[in-house]
């Protein structure tokens, strides 16, 4: 299982980005594998929408409609770990939407996350030696 990120997302999403290439690859291989958690899905909706265009943002929102994403709707402990990963590492400044991708990839027991931010996904050791695609492939 890979749990996304915004970033890993929208570079999915963005036939220009440099990443695009191999998260595609990624992608295609098990588009099931993906596990998109419930907070990334406004941040992708938005920035989509404003650096991606309406069309790619409405295809987005139809690939989700039609389930060709899995989502995960969380748990409220998901929450709970979200707030000790941002207290924990605040001088980070993590933020909601990393910690709950962060919490849910620790809870599913992922064997990955896909993520370009590794600002803050490198800097923070989760339970289970997760790896971050691509940049452990």
């Amino acid at each position: 299982m890979i749990v996304a990120d915004t970033g890993a997302v929208l570079g999915l999403l963005d036939a220009d980005d440099r990443h695009h290439k191999v998260l595609r690859v990624l992608f295609e291989e098990d588009p099931t594998a993906w596990v998109l958690p419930w907070a990334i899905l406004p941040e992708v909706d938005y920035l989509a929408r404003t650096h991606l265009g309406p069309k790619v943002a409405d295809a987005f929102c139809e690939d989700l409609a039609a389930g060709a994403f899995v989502v995960e709707w969380g748990k409220p402990a998901d929450l709970e770990r979200a707030e000790e990963l941002n207290r924990r590492h605040r001088a980070l400044g993590l933020g909601l939407v990393d910690a709950v991708v962060m919490a849910v990839a620790e809870r599913r027991r992922a064997e990955a996350i896909a993520t370009l931010d590794l600002r803050h996904f490198a800097a923070v050791r989760l339970a289970g030696n997760i790896r971050l695609l691509p940049r452990d492939l």
